[in-house]
């Protein structure tokens, strides 16, 4: 499918907001305005009109473009709801260890990276996965030693929860054998996991950050995504990791960029650094818990594959004392949790900030849990009485999900297929928010929505088209925007052209046929995301009217 434009070179970024107007045509554009609409005008930065072929003459002379879309699909541009932007940008730019087949194989990356990386002051790494490997098991210290040469070096497991370090990194961090999480051997996790990733970060300089930053939005912007919610944090990056995206995001063409900061609040001073570093709410990745992989979410009863319950980062008075805190000041607040007694832990500081400030107050502001995998019909009804948005990834369960997954592996049969309950959240009306948590899994949103509607356990699958809107409008909602992220008239000019198959609507009731063609159902169609079927390619990202990526040839 070809897409030709008429249309003159986007603004550059020292321009004001486009002025001009311009119409696409010839296409199918998913609104909720028309299900049939094949034409938009977009009037500046703004959508002005969808609708059909037909009407679209009417317009043709009176604008300043026209864009043939040559059958192509309009669709919102997608929300990213849950990135590490930095990092993404370390994993595509540098060296990535997720097509490893074996633990040796890593090994031999590792060195190869570093030889041929001699000026890096820290060699970084990410996404090993040893339940992947025939060895079964994570690198030493004494094997990273050999590989990196002696020099200090940091690789992040698949999940970012724990990470295989050098002995050269460790003495870079006076009292580390002190802290949780620290093993003279296998990788540190918990505390000690995170001050060694703060002494890895410091490392990195400040133009190696932002051309890491720019990899990671000029990816974004090749994949569909108009705006991305980082998740930053004392123990994740920086401060000046976070602000220096945010003006990065400012001052160039790309995606839009909403920040997080992740640290608990004890005093409203303390939401006063929220504010200082531009962020739009105190949560993202304010961990309550860690991983399943890692072996680090907390449960009720003990992983199947380790003698604990896991570690939990904060307790209940901790969470609703920032809750209530966050709810007086009139800001969003959230939480790392995935684990069921981590989530247990949320929804007791949820109540506890309700019957403190009043159920309404708490309702408004949305506040966020990021993952919330392990859920339980308790705390999905307390999800929807106290108007928490579920900011899910649905690659998790792509990744990990099924009888033979890691999933499985950690927490036994029965308690995996309890993971991920997007259709129970959704009946429960539950605000579903998708994301991708990249560089953990990537930057991939129809691949979230595929996932969301194929989840490997039948009864959580959702219809393509509510994990579509999580993925767009869903993340607007979710930083209290309720007029973005779909294309009616009136809302802001952030959308995609993709090259795309047949256009489907998608049930994910099996006792019905999962994909209709029936245009009398008024439901706009989306391509068909069956397994094995190529997902759609982007051909143009535009975010406020300008053009932020344009395939070449597109």
């Amino acid at each position: 499918m070809h897409h030709t434009s008429t249309a003159r070179q986007a603004a550059s970024p020292e321009e004001p907001a486009p002025t001009g107007t311009v119409l696409l045509r010839g296409g199918a554009v998913y609104s909720p305005a028309d299900p049939f609409a094949t034409a938009m005008v977009v009037d500046g930065g703004t959508v002005a009109w969808v609708g059909s072929e037909g009407a679209a003459d009417s317009f043709a002379d009176g604008v300043d473009a026209v864009v043939r879309l040559d059958g192509a699909l309009v669709t919102p541009a997608f929300t990213d709801a849950h990135v590490h932007t930095t990092a993404t940008g370390i994993a595509l730019t540098g060296l990535d260890l997720s097509a490893a087949a074996t633990l040796a194989d890593a090994l031999a990356r590792t060195a190869a990276h570093a030889a041929g990386h001699p000026a890096d002051r820290v060699l970084l790494g990410h996404g090993w996965d040893e339940i992947r490997w025939p060895e079964r098991r994570p690198p030493t210290r004494a094997e990273l030693d050999e590989a990196a040469g002696g020099r200090p070096l940091y690789l992040t497991r698949t999940d970012v929860h724990s990470a295989a370090v050098s002995s050269a990194l460790l003495d870079l961090v006076p009292g580390v054998a002190g802290l949780p999480g620290f093993d003279p051997q296998a990788p540190v996790t918990r505390d000690a996991h995170h001050a060694v990733r703060r002494a890895a970060y410091a490392a990195v300089t400040p133009a190696q950050r932002t051309a890491a930053q720019r990899a990671a939005l000029r990816h974004a912007a090749s994949r569909g995504i108009g705006a991305l919610h980082e998740c930053a944090g004392p123990d994740i990056s920086a401060e000046d990791d976070l602000t220096g995206l945010l003006a990065l995001a400012a001052a160039e063409t790309g995606p839009q960029v909403f920040g997080y900061w992740a640290e608990a609040a004890a005093t409203p001073a303390d939401l006063d650094r929220i504010r200082d570093l531009g962020a739009v709410g105190a949560g993202g990745d304010l961990f309550v818990d860690g991983s399943l992989g890692s072996h680090t979410a907390c449960l009720h009863t003990p992983y199947a594959d380790a003698p604990h319950t896991g570690t939990a980062y904060l307790d209940a008075d901790t969470i609703a004392r920032h809750l209530t805190l966050c709810t007086e000041a009139g800001v969003q607040a959230g939480f790392h949790a995935i684990g069921d007694a981590a989530i247990s832990a949320v929804v007791d500081g949820v109540r506890a900030a309700a019957a403190a400030v009043g159920l309404e107050r708490v309702r408004a502001l949305r506040h966020r849990v990021e993952h919330a995998e392990f859920m339980t019909p308790a705390t999905i009804a307390a999800f929807a009485e106290f108007g928490l948005v579920a900011s899910v990834q649905p690659a998790f369960d792509a990744a990990w999900g099924g009888a033979d997954g890691m999933y499985a592996e950690r927490l036994g049969a029965q308690r995996a297929r309890d993971l991920n309950p997007f259709a129970a959240l959704t009946r429960a009306g539950v605000p579903l928010v998708l994301g991708s948590d990249s560089p953990v899994t990537p930057l991939d949103p129809w691949g979230a929505v595929r996932a969301a509607a194929f989840h490997r356990t039948p009864e959580h699958r959702i219809s393509a088209r509510a994990a579509f809107n999580a993925h767009t409008r869903g993340g607007w909602r979710a930083i209290g925007r309720d007029d973005a992220g779909v294309l009616v008239p009136g809302a802001p000019a952030d959308y995609a052209v993709w090259d795309s198959g047949d256009l489907v609507v998608q049930a994910p009731d099996e006792r019905v046929a999962n994909w209709s063609t029936d245009p009398r159902s008024g439901t706009p169609g989306l391509p068909d995301l069956t397994p094995g079927r190529p997902l759609p390619t982007a051909v143009r990202t535009v975010v406020g009217g300008r053009t932020v990526f344009a395939r070449p040839n597109g």
